[in-house]
């Protein structure tokens, strides 16, 4: 896994324009853990995969509405790093003549580690609330985000915003702990200004 380079963090961090521009820049191979979550998700079996298999089964309300932020973290299948053994199985397919960067909040620090064979390979991006808030604001489109599909719209959007705020501080106790790199994204950090540090990071 010597030609990976990681890119974890928060939701709404900016992990997949950083990649975007790092495999422009570089020639590498893209690669949005996001991108293959349906495929990822008809690939495995319940024994598998429980909280992903019980998400599948709730309906929108059971899914955004109906529980705690504390639950909806703790039980969402993608944080609990159920699939991800599936990422891993696709890299190791693809051709290692070119570096390859893997983008996506489903990139859990203590699960990236034993994969770095390389120092400089992994960072993860830490979103601060108002940048997250801002990042999703500028990504809205006229019908909506999926929420709308909910009796409660907004109080499943400020569900999910608890949930994922709470995420991002656990990657950030997680990635200290394991002596990880970070990068904290707030709103006055230029989106080149993140290319570089990212890039740095990863001694480019």
């Amino acid at each position: 896994m010597r030609h990976v380079y990681w890119i974890g963090g928060g939701s709404a961090a900016g992990k997949s324009a950083i990649a975007r521009r790092l495999a422009d820049r570089q020639g590498w191979r893209l690669y949005s853990t996001d991108d293959v979550m349906g495929d990822h998700a008809r690939r495995t079996t319940p024994d598998e995969a429980p909280f992903l298999h019980e998400f599948m089964a709730m309906d929108m309300d059971e899914r955004w509405v109906n529980r705690s932020p504390e639950t909806m973290l703790e039980t969402f299948h993608w944080f609990r790093g159920e699939g991800f053994g599936l990422i891993v199985e696709d890299l190791l397919r693809m051709p290692r003549e070119t570096c390859v960067v893997v983008e996506g909040f489903r990139l859990l620090p203590h699960l990236v580690k034993p994969l770095l064979t390389e120092p400089g390979h992994a960072v993860w991006l830490l979103p601060t609330p108002e940048f997250r808030q801002a990042a999703l604001t500028s990504r809205a489109t006229p019908e909506g985000s999926f929420t709308v599909r909910t009796s409660d719209p907004e109080r499943a959007n400020h569900n999910i915003a608890a949930r994922d705020h709470m995420f991002t501080e656990r990657l950030r106790e997680e990635t200290a702990r394991l002596r990880l790199p970070t990068v904290t994204v707030d709103l006055t950090m230029p989106e080149d200004e993140l290319v570089e540090r990212v890039s740095a990071i990863f001694r480019l």
